[in-house]
C-alpha cells in the first residue's frame, strides 16, 4: 500500500499547475481499538481486540465551490490483532495488521463569517484493504473489504494558503458485505470468518496547503 500513497502523492503534485480551487490534505490521529467477537459454536469462534495505534496519510480535495468538497484519500493504520480461535484446540495469535483506506467522500463546510474558522462534516465510502501476517507460522496476505466513514471537525487557517485541521472520525469496515474477515490461521485454505463490522474511532487532525483560490 505504499505504492498506493506514493500514487495519491504523485497525484497531488500534477494537479498543481491547474490548482484552481485544490487542497492538499495531511492526516495523523490516533486510532482506537476495537473489539470483534464472533461465534457459530464451540468449534467455531474467533475474539479479540484490533488493536490501536497511529493513523496517517493524506487527501486530494477540489472546492466545488465555497461549502463543498468533494476529497480522494487514502489512510492508513499500522496496529495488531490480538486474536483468541479455535482450530485443533483453543488457540492464541497477535497478528500483525495494516489497515488501508481509500475512500472518495465529500465534505460540507459552514460559514461563521470568519475567514479563520472553518467549521465542517463529511462522508466517504470506497475500501479498506487489511494486510496480515501471523507470526506464528509467516501466512500472510491481503483482504479488501467495502469500508465507509464519518467526520467532522474545524479548519483554522494559519495563512490565506496553510491551516491546521482537527477532526475526529469513525472508519468502519462492513465485513456483512463478501463475507467474513480472513485471517490466515493456520495452513493453506485454513482460516476465521467472522459477518462483524470493524468499527475504528479517530481523534487528529493534519496539515491543509491551498494550491489555488477557492471558488
Amino acid at each position: 500500500m505504499k505504492k498506493g500513497f506514493v500514487f495519491l502523492l504523485m497525484s497531488m503534485i500534477s494537479v498543481s499547475s491547474f490548482s484552481q480551487g485544490i487542497r492538499i490534505n495531511t492526516y495523523g490521529a490516533y486510532s482506537f481499538k476495537d473489539r470483534i467477537d464472533s461465534r457459530f459454536d464451540y468449534n467455531d469462534y474467533y475474539r479479540g481486540t484490533i488493536m490501536d495505534g497511529f493513523q496517517f496519510g493524506g487527501g486530494l480535495e477540489y472546492m466545488a465551490d465555497d461549502d463543498y468538497g468533494i476529497e480522494l484519500s487514502y489512510q492508513r493504520l499500522n496496529s495488531s490483532a490480538d486474536m483468541y480461535y479455535y482450530k485443533n484446540g483453543d488457540q492464541h495469535t497477535d497478528f500483525k495488521l495494516g489497515t488501508n483506506y481509500i475512500m472518495l467522500g465529500g465534505n460540507r463546510y459552514f460559514d461563521m463569517k470568519n475567514e479563520k474558522i472553518e467549521p465542517y462534516v463529511g462522508a466517504q465510502a470506497g475500501l479498506v484493504v487489511f494486510s496480515y501476517k501471523n507470526p506464528d507460522n509467516n501466512n500472510s496476505g491481503t483482504i479488501t473489504k467495502f469500508g465507509w466513514g464519518f467526520k467532522t471537525g474545524m479548519n483554522i487557517w494559519a495563512t490565506k494558503q496553510v491551516g491546521i485541521k482537527f477532526q475526529a472520525q469513525v472508519q468502519s469496515a462492513v465485513q456483512s458485505v463478501g463475507g467474513g474477515l480472513y485471517i490466515g490461521t493456520g495452513g493453506s485454505g485454513a482460516a476465521v470468518t467472522t459477518n462483524s463490522s470493524i468499527y475504528q474511532f479517530g481523534l487528529g487532525g493534519g496539515i491543509m496547503i491551498k494550491l489555488g483560490k477557492d471558488k
